[in-house]
């Protein structure tokens, strides 16, 4: 049953992606809200009208300014967070792709503070969005087989 004192439509429903160059993993750094300062996949809202595919490409190209190819769907994430009175304030639907770097150079774009390419082995060494971790690391295992026709 729905939470008659929400004022906000909840849920809403975003994209991402795991996108690779090799042994890399493409991420962003918030620049804006209460994630601002913690690095994670590329994404962001899906327009009206728009599919979930093009939406994660879209938010690709504007957080980052690189060119991505989508190879497949991984998962389905929600976003839950409730204030300290244990009301709702933002439910999130993410669809979280993965692929890989077809061209261009990281740049940090939108509501990106920043924007790079960073080595799978120093991925543990950031701070990151809840999940992101676990996602990273699923991608490139599916991105790899994906790579490997199997």
């Amino acid at each position: 049953m729905a939470n008659a004192s929400i004022s906000a439509p909840w849920p809403r429903c975003g994209a991402s992606a795991a996108i690779f160059r090799g042994a890399e993993v493409l991420l962003v750094e918030r620049g804006k809200g209460a994630l601002s300062g913690l690095w994670s996949l590329p994404g962001g809202h899906i327009e009206p009208g728009e599919t979930a595919r093009d939406a994660a490409l879209r938010e690709i190209r504007e957080e980052t300014g690189i060119e991505a190819e989508l190879s497949g769907l991984l998962d389905i994430h929600e976003v839950l967070r409730h204030d300290a009175g244990g009301r709702l304030t933002a439910h999130y639907l993410l669809v979280v792709f993965f692929g890989r770097w077809v061209s261009g150079e990281p740049a940090a774009g939108d509501d990106a503070a920043a924007a790079r390419f960073v080595p799978m082995a120093a991925v543990g060494s950031l701070p990151l969005t809840d999940g992101a971790a676990s996602f990273i690391h699923r991608a490139l295992e599916r991105q790899q087989a994906a790579a490997r026709g199997t």
